[in-house]
Parts: C-alpha cells; structure tokens; sequence
C-alpha cells in the first residue's frame, strides 16, 4: 500500500465513520420524539406523560450535543493527522530533546494537553448546561475544576511511567516487543484495578461504611446467600456531582468493595436495593468481569500485534501525514486513527454486553423478587430519565443495556415462571 492509497482510506473511513454516527443519531432523535406523547404501556401506571417527556427531551438534548462532538473530535483528528498536527509536535519534541524516550514523552504530553484542552469545553457544557438544565449537575465550577486537575495530575503520574517503559520496550525488544508490552500493560491494569478503590477513589469522593439497619441488614444475608465476599460495604457521597443513582463493584481480589451513591440509596426502598445488588453479583457468580478482562487483554494482544507490522511500514505514518517516524508516532496514530476503523463493529460488543446483563437479571430473579428488581428499574429509569423508547438501531451500536421494555418483560417472565 502506499501512503495515498492509506489517506484516501483514512478519510473514507473518517467520513464513513462520522456519517453513521449521525445517521443513527437522527434516527435515535427522531424516534424519541415520535414517542414522546405516549407512555408505553408496561410503564404507564409507574411513569406519568410528564416524566416521559422529560426523559424525550434529555435525550434529544444529549444526542443532539453528541452528534456535534463527533463531527467536532472528527474535525480535530484530520488536523492532527493529514493537517500535520502531530507531525508539528513531532518537530518541536526533537527540537526540546535528543533522547528518543524524552521526545516521544514529549511529543504524547503535547497531543493530550491539546486534546485535553479542546475537549474542556464540552465536558463543561454537558455538566453546566445540558446537565443543568434537567436538574441532574450538583457540581460546583469549583469543584470541576478541582476534578480536572486532579485528573490530570494523575494521569501524568502514572501515565508518563508507563509510556516511558512501553517506549523503552518498542525501541528495545525487537521484533517481538509487543508481547513485552502487553506483559506490562496487562500488570500494570490489574495492579490499578487493585490499588483504585483504596488509594485512587477517595482522592474525587467520600466512602463511608454502609449504616447499620435493615438494609445493611439485608445485603449481608443476600451476600451470604451468594458466597461473596468483601472488603466492605460503602456509600460513596456521588450527589455531590449529580443526582443520578448507581451501585457497582470495584477491586481485585481481597480489595473488592461494594459501592452504593447515596442518590440510589435516597431513592430505592431496601428490597430494591437488594435486587440491584443480587443483579452485580449475578456478574460476579457467572464470571463476567473475568470474561471482559480475558476478552480485553486478548483484543490488546491482537492491536499490539497489528501496531508490530505497521511500525516498520513508512505509508502507515506518511498516509496520516506524519514524516519523521518514532515509536512514539506509531503508539499514536494507531490508537488515534482505530476507532475510526472500528466503529462499525460495536454492535459486537453491545451484544455480549446485552446478553450479561439478562443473566445478571435472571440470577437477580433467583435469589430475590423479580417484581423488586422491576420496581428498581422503573425508578431508576424514571429518575435518571432515560428514554423508555430507543431507537433500535441506534440502541444496538450504543448501549450495553438491554432496551428498558425487554428487560422489564424478560424479568416479568421469569416472576411468572
């Protein structure tokens, strides 16, 4: 191939890519709003018009705004590309350093610190305006940009240690590097998965431990029921940010901790939270963070492997309009330009995603009340307005949930059953 032929399929699949991102926004938009009048029928006697249309309109809202950051991070992606961007950055590292490993340093910081910035604006936007505006944000401008910098204090702190060990490995292990860095990719995630809920969590939030009473009372039998154990049930102060509700696990191990927002704890009666809880543990008892891990630390093993041939071909860098080529190039642009390739196939995901959770649902069911878990879900989609009416289409590509009316009657048929 040469470096033509790979930019002109560059931007073919950049315009392809972006335009079936809008396509199936505007069908999404547009099948919301076809059902905004009418509440679906399952849902009617627990969700009124009023609150039907409130989840129609934040939906429209976020999508609309979703559509116009794609084309925008499409935009920015040319520029860094084929617009010399990166090339530009390249320049200026080697003009800063003479190590190698300094200026791919250099040259990665540069690009985040460009991204980082462009992107500041519409994470301010959703949380002050869209968020705002549907009474979800209870975050400060003080405290976001608190969050901001502790981010990205963060990052580099651990970021910038790791870059530097991978592009020290693909300068020095020869043709097979990229089973020494997915060696030390791989340790390094589990090590963070490990050492994130006790030392990295409590930097952005407040975890306290569960209060005596019948809800703790309750999740400790069901956790003796299931065979699970913790280090801990705590509540996590999340209304200080939003209103929207969740639980989930976090940890490795003798680390692993469950979690609870205090908004799901504000809005759920304690046999709903149970419910909740009994569906994250169906995760836990059919093994499906393991398979995600397995599955992720494959896929890695296989674009590494793919980033190994295209390293040495110079049409890989001079077809995103990249001339002088490093390692640190080639770790960019792969995973720059990837999602531009791979769009089309998140439907894949989206399914065994989709069929985890109608498990996790149906262990839910077998060690507490189906109806319970109903009840949970019905408020939590009401309180978080999300949209009982997704298109399918756009559905299949986005979420990893099932639809809110197959879940609901997947779950009725097993209380049936």
């Amino acid at each position: 191939m040469t470096a033509s032929q790979f930019s002109i399929l560059f931007v073919f699949a950049l315009v392809a890519s972006v335009a079936l991102q809008l396509w199936l926004g505007m069908r999404h938009i547009n099948h919301v709003l076809r059902h905004r009048q009418t509440v679906p029928a399952e849902f009617a006697a627990q969700i009124s018009l009023e609150s039907h249309g409130r989840a129609a309109a934040y939906t429209v809202a976020k999508t609309r705004f979703g559509l116009f950051v794609s084309i925008f991070d499409a935009m920015v992606l040319a520029a860094f590309t084929l617009g010399g961007g990166i090339e530009w950055f390249s320049q200026l590292s080697q003009s800063w350093f003479s190590h190698e490993i300094a200026q791919g340093l250099a040259l990665i910081s540069l690009l985040a610190i460009a991204n980082s910035l462009l992107s500041l604006p519409f994470a301010w936007i959703s949380t002050f305006v869209i968020e705002a505006r549907f009474g979800f944000n209870q975050m400060s401008p003080k405290l976001f940009i608190a969050d901001t910098l502790k981010s990205t204090a963060l990052a580099a702190l651990i970021g910038l240690p790791l870059v530097a060990a991978v592009l020290w490995l693909m300068g020095r292990m020869g043709e097979q590097w990229w089973l020494y860095v997915w060696a030390t990719w791989l340790g390094f995630s589990l090590l963070l998965m490990w050492l994130f809920p006790t030392y990295i969590a409590p930097l952005f939030n407040r975890f306290e431990p569960l209060a005596d009473g019948e809800m703790k009372t309750r999740i400790e039998a069901l956790l003796a029921r299931c065979g699970f154990r913790s280090n801990g049930l705590f509540v996590m102060d999340g209304s200080k940010r939003s209103s929207h509700g969740n639980a989930y696990f976090t940890g490795l191990g003798k680390a692993k901790r469950i979690v609870f927002f205090d908004t799901l704890l504000n809005h759920l009666a304690p046999q709903e939270v149970e419910a909740v809880l009994a569906h994250e543990l169906g995760h836990f008892k059919h093994r499906h963070i393991a398979k995600r891990l397995i599955w992720t630390f494959a896929l890695m093993l296989g674009l590494l492997w793919l980033l190994g041939q295209l390293k040495t071909e110079l049409w890989f860098y001079q077809g995103l309009g990249v001339q002088s080529a490093s390692t640190a190039s080639a770790l960019l642009l792969f995973f720059l330009v990837l999602p531009v390739f791979t769009f089309i196939f998140s439907p894949l995901g989206s399914l065994m995603s989709r069929r985890h959770e109608y498990e996790a649902d149906a262990y839910a069911a077998s060690q507490t009340a189906a109806s319970d878990l109903v009840a949970a879900l019905v408020k939590l989609y009401r309180d978080n307005a999300a949209t009982l009416t997704p298109d399918p289409l756009h559905s299949m590509f986005y979420d990893s949930h099932p639809p809110a009316s197959l879940r609901i009657a997947a779950l009725q048929r097993l209380a049936q059953g």
